[in-house]
């Protein structure tokens, strides 16, 4: 990450999120080729990538602070976000520790660990947070370790118990969500949450994915790429929350289209956590509005072909239906259906 956080984004009216020229070309952007159709699309999750937003373990941008600050605020509206079941303890503590391990190695600029056996003081430079605890004592720590550190971190979390040969959502946090309830998938098995998806079951992907999953070693995370639209940069649209976003999907006009709408895409990376056997699911969310999209040639070709051409099955189940058609037409005169590299990469 380089440049300063952007301390004043505003992810509730009035919106205000502005991106860098550095932050649109780092977007992970989600078509690799012209055309989508849900997939496992899993790859190592290694340093390095098409582009910058996979260099890191966890990706840290100039919008740190402003997420930051939206999720205290909407886990001080809805405490029930974090949820953590007793038995996911040492799930917690790995947790921290892959964070923090995480952060300060790619980022020691603005984090810093010391560590004295079991004596640890961490220091968070930009939220100035300077906490000295004990590794494995909770007592010692302003808030169990799991919603510790998982708010000082952009994106989504859930820990998943490994058992009965399925994996189990038994933790998390989730304030940025694209339509889910952490509330409601608590508990639930691995084909249970995934259960709303069209075609993705008939097509044994999930079956598919959960052998691979179970099998995850410690050490070599796997990530992948998800994608959905939402109107205005809103990071919660949340169930719980409907009734106060759901009613942008009907806002969208020809003139707005380039302001409103933003393509919001999960960059997806799990880890199997090494004393709990747990794995740790995270779900960093990145929202682009068309406006910006328009400034890289390929990626506005290319959303053009993946939204004219999507399944209207998967259309309707990523809530696109309201606009699409308005978003392709905007698009379409800025596509000259020249060949495109294939890869997510820029150019």
């Amino acid at each position: 990450m380089s440049g300063q956080t952007h301390v004043r984004d505003s992810y509730r009216p009035p919106f205000h999120v502005e991106n860098s020229a550095e932050t649109i070309l780092r977007f992970p952007f989600p078509f690799p080729e012209d055309s989508y159709m849900y997939s496992m699309n899993v790859e190592p999750h290694v340093r390095g990538g098409p582009v910058d937003a996979m260099s890191h373990t966890f990706d840290v941008d100039e919008h740190y602070v402003g997420e930051c600050a939206e999720k205290a605020r909407i886990l001080a509206e809805d405490p029930k976000r974090c949820m953590v079941l007793p038995h996911m303890r040492d799930a917690e503590w790995d947790f921290l520790e892959l964070g923090m391990d995480s952060l300060s190695t790619d980022y020691p600029e603005h984090f810093t660990l010391k560590k004295e056996g079991n004596d640890w003081l961490w220091e968070n430079h930009l939220l100035n947070i300077s906490q000295s605890f004990v590794f494995g004592d909770e007592a010692t720590l302003p808030q169990a370790p799991f919603e510790y550190m998982a708010r000082q971190m952009q994106g989504d979390f859930t820990l998943h118990d490994q058992r009965e040969n399925d994996l189990w959502m038994d933790g998390g946090m989730v304030t940025s969500q694209a339509d889910w309830s952490l509330k409601f998938d608590m508990g639930m098995s691995f084909r249970q949450w995934h259960a709303p998806v069209p075609k993705a079951s008939e097509m044994g992907i999930f079956d598919r994915g959960l052998r691979f999953l179970l099998m995850l070693q410690y050490g070599r995370p796997v990530r992948r790429l998800n994608w959905t639209m939402t109107i205005n940069p809103r990071l919660d649209t949340s169930p719980e929350n409907y009734m106060i976003w759901g009613e942008d999907r009907a806002s969208v006009t020809p003139e707005n289209v380039a302001e409103k709408v933003h393509l919001r895409v999960e960059l997806q990376t799990l880890y199997r956590l090494p004393r709990s056997n747990a794995i740790l699911f995270a779900i960093r969310c990145y929202l682009l509005p068309i406006k910006d999209i328009m400034t890289v040639p390929k990626w506005r070709k290319r959303l053009h072909r993946v939204l004219r051409d999507l399944d209207p099955a998967l259309a309707s189940y990523k809530g696109l239906d309201l606009y699409r058609s308005t978003v392709v037409e905007f698009l379409r005169p800025y596509d000259d259906g020249a060949s495109l590299s294939t890869g997510i990469q820029p150019v």
